[in-house]
């Protein structure tokens, strides 16, 4: 079995699939848009900012395996800080991210059509908008279409958003580009699902949404590894003395539930919580604080420092409408917090009910409040649920997560 990996941004599960299929050596090429050397000593000179930006677009195997194309995912990057956010708008802009995805399939498919024969590929391996022209080109070759689907399907998501926006209108602004997607974009997206072989899922709530009429293919379920705690890591000591602390991070917007846990807070009117939100505005801090004054707004930052951050703190609450498998959850599970999610979250795997945390429906402040007040009543029992909650996120590893689609498209391929 040799494939083609594409994605044109990388994140830490194309990270982790890529190097288990490196290792499996089963990996012909990786497509992407932007791959920096993080060896290179230039990149230390740069400013920090960037200098992260560099080394998340740097890869872990040889040069020789990785091709590019990343003249418009460069402009994606530079031109919002020249002020000129006009041009990568949501699907409209020339460097949107719709416009970047779509350029690097297409050239990515002619990559495809010139290497094929000469490697024999068996499988190209896509993700969602990003897959349609490559997989028309490996249907020509006789290449299996592997199609990676990291977000509940779009009918689900289209549906859950449409019904929110109508619920809480004044939340509409913030619930991203699923509600605004063109039907050429709803159309290219069920196209890439009817070419697809196998389709991968990182849970039960993305693999429900599968549709009837696809649920015939090879669907294979790999949930996201968590953070490795090293041995020697000391964690926040909790307290019961101090504000209980409930931790929210993610963009500030009602697909991930801000609003009813806003709701929430309002409903509980307790002096003895604190709610901190981490994460990226979609609207203005104003239109936060009209909602609920009283949460602790801290912003995005490195990932060190976001595990620094989960560790002073006592929960970790995500009542979202729609996800894939929010990799926050897992993250906060290691530092030692307990969870208050959704099924939508993806985590449902996560919850040993009342041990790990809770599972609360969505559209529901009243059962988050009745969680929060849980723990506000139980502060003893918060410390050795944390506990709990990291040894069950240990056991999600990266390692088993590249293991299990390799294993299993290795029966599928045979």
């Amino acid at each position: 079995m040799k494939i083609v990996l594409m994605h044109p941004t990388g994140n830490q599960f194309v990270r982790a699939l890529l190097q288990s299929l490196n290792k499996e050596e089963l990996l012909i090429e990786f497509e992407t848009a932007i791959a920096m050397n993080s060896n290179s000593t230039w990149i230390k000179y740069l400013p920090n900012e960037m200098r992260q930006e560099c080394l998340r677009r740097s890869y872990d195997i040889s040069p020789e395996k990785i091709w590019t194309h990343g003249l418009l995912e460069t402009a994606r990057l530079i031109l919002p800080k020249m002020k000129l956010n006009k041009y990568v708008n949501h699907e409209h802009g020339f460097a949107s991210t719709y416009s970047v995805y779509k350029n690097f399939d297409k050239a990515a498919a002619k990559r495809l059509a010139k290497i094929a024969h000469k490697n024999k590929v068996n499988a190209v391996y896509a993700y969602e908008d990003g897959a349609l022209t490559t997989f028309k080109q490996a249907k020509e070759l006789g290449i299996k279409c592997i199609y990676d689907l990291p977000i509940a399907y779009w009918e689900t998501g289209r549906k859950l958003l449409t019904e929110e926006a109508a619920r809480l209108p004044k939340w509409a602004k913030t619930l991203g580009g699923g509600i605004l997607d063109s039907q050429e974009k709803l159309e290219r997206k069920t196209q890439e699902m009817e070419m697809a072989d196998v389709v991968i899922v990182p849970g039960e709530f993305v693999m429900s949404s599968i549709p009837k009429w696809a649920q015939g293919k090879k669907i294979i379920m790999a949930p996201f590894g968590s953070p490795l705690i090293k041995n020697n890591e000391q964690t926040h000591k909790k307290t019961t003395s101090t504000p209980l602390r409930v931790l929210f991070a993610g963009s500030m917007g009602q697909r991930k539930g801000l609003g009813d846990l806003f709701a929430a807070l309002k409903l509980i009117n307790r002096k003895d919580i604190e709610l901190i939100v981490m994460g990226s505005l979609l609207e203005s801090m104003e239109f936060y604080r009209s909602e609920y004054p009283n949460f602790i707004y801290e912003p995005g930052r490195p990932h060190d420092a976001v595990l620094a951050l989960m560790q002073s703190c006592d929960v970790f609450c995500l009542p979202s409408i729609i996800e894939g498998r929010a990799l926050v959850m897992q993250e906060a599970m290691s530092q030692g917090l307990p969870l208050i999610i959704t099924r939508n979250t993806g985590g449902e795997d996560l919850i040993i009910e009342g041990e790990t945390g809770f599972l609360v429906p969505i559209r529901s402040p009243e059962a988050i409040a009745e969680k929060l007040n849980w723990f506000l009543e139980n502060r003893s029992k918060v410390a050795e649920m944390g506990e709990m909650a990291r040894t069950h996120a240990a056991r999600y590893t990266w390692k088993n997560y590249g293991s299990t689609i390799i294993d299993s498209l290795r029966e599928y391929m045979i």
